[in-house]
């Protein structure tokens, strides 16, 4: 995958992209987390990219992306329009990891004609997010085990390969102020957005998840045409816990997309 950038309004932002030779079956853009980028893609790009062009995006305020003073609804989803300008792309299947899903899934509301179908990792409608834990994960630290230290063992597999060297030590790319801001924007019922597009849609919920219910979003599944719903081994980042079964999955769904049987009357 190569590195390259683009300005959203007066933001650049910084996406890999595998390149059109292998765009067999399509795009499929890749959205990320709070506080994550786009290499926690890495290993389910090199799964799919032999058959799907994959573009992963760094969000604004997080990876090489530069930071924003608002991160608001709408400038996320500007962000992915101005990324389909960019890139000249009529159509996309968005993949999004909670936040990236919560932007997925409201990008298709307000342009369904670019979206051919959609995949929310661990996400849902009513939110209530905190993650002021990040709080303490800011500035710059002596060595790279404190950085690891402060975020401790559970979360460090999800962030280590964001950790950059910095004049004086070690930091994430993310100020966690910024993912504040941003969490508060998110945060409040959503399902009108939701309940907006028609087009097929994958929940995938992580059976360990401390961020999802079982119950919410297999009631997104049931409320919405054309949505099915798996509940998979792992937590909240299925891409990167259980990546075999994850891949599996979105495959076959993706595969199944394209026959006309497998969209629901509705």
């Amino acid at each position: 995958m190569k590195r390259y950038s683009f300005s959203s309004k007066d933001l650049e932002l910084s996406y890999v992209d595998t390149g059109e030779i292998n765009s067999k079956r399509g795009v499929i853009i890749a959205l990320h987390a709070h506080g994550m980028e786009a290499s926690t893609f890495a290993t389910f790009t090199e799964k799919m990219k032999s058959e799907w062009r994959i573009i992963a995006l760094d969000q604004r305020g997080h990876g090489f992306s530069e930071h924003a003073a608002t991160y608001r609804r709408e400038d996320y989803i500007n962000d992915i329009l101005n990324l389909f300008k960019h890139l000249r792309l009529d159509k996309a299947v968005l993949l999004g990891n909670s936040l990236g899903g919560i932007n997925a899934y409201q990008f298709a509301a307000r342009y369904p004609d670019k979206v051919q179908a959609f995949i929310i990792e661990d996400a849902e409608v009513n939110i209530n997010a905190d993650m002021s834990f990040t709080l303490s994960w800011g500035g710059i630290f002596r060595t790279k085990d404190e950085l690891a230290a402060s975020i401790g063992p559970r979360m460090l597999p999800y962030f280590e390969e964001s950790f950059r060297k910095v004049p004086g030590g070690w930091r994430l790319p993310f100020n966690p102020e910024d993912i504040m801001k941003s969490v508060s924007c998110v945060n409040g019922d959503h399902w009108n957005d939701w309940l907006a597009s028609k087009c097929p849609a994958l929940l995938l919920r992580g059976q360990d998840s401390r961020v999802t219910t079982k119950e919410q979003m297999e009631e997104m599944a049931t409320r919405r045409a054309n949505t099915w719903f798996k509940s998979l081994r792992g937590g909240h980042v299925l891409h990167q816990d259980n990546l075999d079964e994850f891949t599996e999955v979105v495959t076959q769904f993706l595969i199944k997309c394209a026959a006309p049987e497998f969209l629901k009357a509705g």
